[in-house]
């Protein structure tokens, strides 16, 4: 009876772990995944990138099945080793490495020149957003009641590709370089070219999350320092006109009306008189 026991449980134990392996093996799927740290825009390799079972029912959306699939292909984002590979952290196909690969669709890169003061001592880092700040003069003549020059605004919210000649958005160590690559649209960089033309530029560094727009006017030298707008000079009363001359009036000679005339008539006499 023993012998019959034990034979049994043996029996129960292949039969529950072969079904439990089926089990297991019926809900996974291989995901494709970095072996090592890969930068953004890197080209991906063969040996960068490993097939690992991954449980179907909590797949990443957009995660790759396949390593061929994955030649070729150029990543938009830094991946860290062990984290899955998806189709959203990748250039499009046939995308050739480097800086252009990152820039989004309908996007510009474009680079200005910045130092320790103008690119915040060094904060804003590949992945920051930041604003961007010119002054200028405005347009018009100085005058002693009003100062052409203001510090203003121009643009926000814009991303930081690069700074120098690095794109890593895995550092936070402030880093002071001599020119920083910006993501801009087409309008946003003909406003940035106009800007740095008239004027100094300086980088604004906001926060990751925020959206809101600075609706600000301006500062001038006026609003600076807190001083009053001059009012304007009161208009003096003109001059009353001088009084027309007296246009001299011609004296002309009356000539007295005529008289009345009476007929008068006595009998067959008939005679006037005038009066």
């Amino acid at each position: 009876m023993m012998v019959v026991a034990i034979a049994l449980a043996f029996v129960a134990v292949v039969v529950a772990a072969r079904w439990i392996n089926a089990q297991a093996s019926g809900s996974t799927a291989k995901v494709a995944v970095a072996q090592v740290d890969i930068s953004l825009g890197a080209r991906i390799t063969p040996d960068m990138v490993r097939l690992v079972d991954w449980p179907a029912s909590v797949q990443p959306p957009g995660a790759i099945k396949d390593d061929k699939a994955l030649e070729s292909r150029v990543s938009r984002t830094s991946i860290t080793r062990g984290e899955p590979i998806l189709e959203a952290k990748l250039a499009p196909p046939g995308t050739q490495g480097g800086l252009s690969a990152v820039v989004a669709e309908g996007k510009r890169a474009m680079t200005v020149r910045v130092n320790d003061v103008v690119g915040v001592a060094g904060f804003a880092l590949p992945g920051n957003y930041v604003d961007i700040l010119v002054n200028t003069q405005e347009e018009g003549q100085r005058t002693q009641t009003k100062d052409p020059t203001i510090s203003k605004i121009v643009l926000e919210r814009i991303l930081v590709l690069a700074v120098a000649q690095e794109s890593s958005r895995d550092e936070t160590k402030p880093k002071v370089v001599n020119a920083v690559t910006l993501e801009l649209t087409p309008e946003q960089v003909e406003k940035l070219d106009l800007a740095r033309s008239v004027g100094s530029l300086s980088l604004v560094l906001r926060n990751q999350v925020d959206p809101n727009p600075a609706l600000t006017s301006g500062a001038t030298k006026t609003t600076l320092l807190g001083a009053a707008t001059p009012a304007p000079a009161p208009k003096t009363a003109a001059a009353p006109a001088p009084a027309p001359k007296p246009v001299p009036v011609r004296k002309v000679a009356t000539v007295p009306p005529p008289g009345v005339k009476v007929e008068m008539i006595k009998g067959l006499d008939r005679s006037s008189q005038q009066f």
